[in-house]
């Protein structure tokens, strides 16, 4: 009975020991050092990055224009963006298009090219790294495809439909709504090829050679089931990064429909949420309204990327 008392009081100190342990104030107390060295980071993100996103969600259910204090005004905002704003609801449907479209199709592309082009060696690969990353940071993106689908037979586009006799007559191509979205879509493809890619090709070159030797032995008999269950399991860290950076960039279309199709375009064919959230935010300055469709859009990304973290986490299963 007495060394079932010892074991007993040894067992408790020992758990009220583990207890201790994980609590944050110890592993802050146990790790200062690192914890002083992320501070000025930390400190960064938090007053840069979480206190706007908190103040935008407070700011949503208030009426605020910017020369008056805020007024809670409750869920007013929310309710009029989903039964009163028209706009918004043209906005949202396309911003899920984007998303739906551009995103896996560009996040597979960045995937793709990364892993052909890995294949190739020294200066080769560097040049064709730069070549395919390049439309994604030519600050002249926007001036070469206007010049492209400029809407007259000197527009590149319809100079060469008509030498091919494909139309008789030069098309209108943003400022026909049925052209709008398509001709969108392609462009932000065109340019996705950007932070996510090159976080790829980086992943692929930090993969263990001696993981497909094992493979191999354990097998694994083609390329694809390398890709499959080597490559891609092994660099999972940048595919999770990769899915942010795409995600970010669809649900975030603004500057494309800006530039090519206008604020507002045709019809509003080519308005997005961020486009509508400008409107409010940056022309009408209603900055509760343009707080709640910010809202609306940080749930959508949040939602979307939980998705992609619980897919990719099946990667090589």
């Amino acid at each position: 009975m007495a060394n079932e008392a010892v074991n007993s009081e040894v067992s408790q100190e020992a758990l009220d020991i583990a207890k201790k342990q994980s609590t944050l104030r110890y592993q802050i107390v146990r790790n200062k050092a690192s914890y002083f060295m992320i501070a000025p980071y930390f400190i960064l993100f938090f007053f840069f990055t979480v206190l706007p996103v908190l103040m935008s969600i407070a700011l949503s259910f208030t009426y605020f224009n910017m020369l008056e204090m805020p007024t809670f005004v409750g869920w007013k905002n929310y309710v009029k963006l989903f039964l009163e704003d028209d706009i918004f609801l043209i906005s949202l449907k396309n911003t899920l298009i984007f998303a739906v479209v551009t995103g896996p199709v560009s996040y597979m592309l960045c995937l793709l090219f990364a892993w052909i082009i890995n294949e190739f060696k020294g200066k080769l690969r560097a040049f064709l790294t730069l070549i395919f990353y390049a439309p994604s940071i030519c600050g002249n993106a926007y001036l070469v495809w206007n010049l492209i689908l400029t809407g007259d037979r000197y527009g590149y586009l319809n100079g060469i439909l008509l030498k091919l006799d494909i139309i008789n007559e030069p098309i209108l191509w943003m400022q026909t709504e049925k052209y709008v979205m398509p001709v969108l879509i392609v462009v932000q493809l065109w340019l996705s090829l950007g932070t996510g890619f090159l976080s790829f090709i980086a992943g692929l070159q930090t993969v263990d050679k001696s993981m497909y030797e094992a493979a191999a032995l354990d097998g694994v008999k083609n390329r694809w089931q390398e890709l499959w269950y080597v490559t891609l399991p092994a660099m999972k860290p940048q595919l999770m990064f990769g899915a942010v950076m795409q995600i970010t960039q669809s649900f975030a279309v603004a500057d494309i429909s800006i530039n090519l199709a206008g604020n507002p375009s045709v019809n509003y064919a080519g308005a997005t949420v961020v486009t509508h959230l400008l409107d409010y935010g940056s022309t009408r300055f209603d900055m509760g309204y343009a707080s709640a469709i910010a809202t609306i859009l940080f749930l959508l990304m949040v939602g979307t990327n939980k998705l992609v973290q619980k897919i990719l986490g099946r990667v090589g299963e």
